[in-house]
């Protein structure tokens, strides 16, 4: 974004390809919220905010709905532009979208809010939804109560440093925000199946703060993941495994 986090603009520079490989895609139940609660279709128009390689683009874009993808970093933009066709993807930031105001029915922004949960952007966002257009949010949180799950986020945090996070709730302080209605919420279980190799150790290695780390402290990191895998009897030896996850959705209106 204008202000773009150095472990956003690092991370996801050198590691959209494992961003697109590690990162899991959405719950089938997505596609009923974008269409009832977010009420998209054909001939309404949407925009994904923050919307990296596309993986929640491509279930905007199934609604039949006319989708802009905006992102930031050149190189995720780039592996979107690739991947997600029909879709017109621009360079922008959150604070500063190429839309005309009141163009949009909805706008989303999955996995991406808390990078850029300020007043400025969501006076921005207000701007280019039209009144009665609605704004989602979407997060894939992982599922900590499953055991190996808990240990491979405290892998993951002991490297967070000051990047914004989802679990922190700082982007909360935003709501009730200004000329919209009050945050509806809802959650999905999820999972995310595939080889350890793709689900758990490239989904690590694609954290923004990780990416962003010297190559010496990450391979520490893919070292200290792998060891994960190795002790633990649920995913040693396994060629496909399941990460739990439950992906929390919010939506409000715009009302003024």
């Amino acid at each position: 974004m204008s202000d773009l986090h150095p472990a956003a603009a690092t991370g996801f520079a050198s590691g959209a390809e494992t961003y697109a490989r590690g990162r899991p895609d959405y719950p089938g139940a997505l596609g009923a919220w974008l269409r009832d609660t977010l009420r998209l279709g054909p001939g309404r128009r949407a925009a994904d905010l923050g919307a990296g390689t596309g993986k929640f683009t491509r279930l905007i874009a199934a609604t039949g709905a006319e989708v802009t993808a905006i992102e930031p970093v050149d190189a995720m933009r780039d592996r979107l532009a690739a991947s997600v066709p029909g879709v017109t993807a621009l360079a922008g930031s959150a604070e500063a979208m190429p839309l005309p105001d009141a163009s949009l029915d909805a706008l989303v922004c999955a996995q991406a809010f808390h990078w850029f949960s300020t007043p400025e952007a969501l006076a921005e966002i207000r701007r280019v939804l039209k009144v009665g257009g609605r704004f989602g949010l979407v997060w894939n949180v992982r599922d900590d109560a499953t055991p190996w799950v808990g240990e491979l986020t405290a892998i993951m945090n002991a490297h967070e440093g000051d990047a914004p996070r989802y679990h922190t709730g700082a982007w909360r302080r935003l709501f009730p925000a200004e000329g919209f209605g009050p945050l509806h919420e809802d959650a999905f279980p999820h999972g995310h199946t595939g080889t350890p190799e793709q689900v758990i150790l490239d989904r690590t290695l694609s954290v923004s703060f990780i990416a962003a780390l010297p190559e010496t402290e990450r391979a520490r990191v893919a070292h200290d993941v792998r060891t994960l895998i190795a002790r633990t009897p649920d995913l040693d030896g396994r060629s496909e495994v399941t990460f739990p996850y439950r992906t929390h959705v919010y939506w409000c209106e715009r009302k003024v």
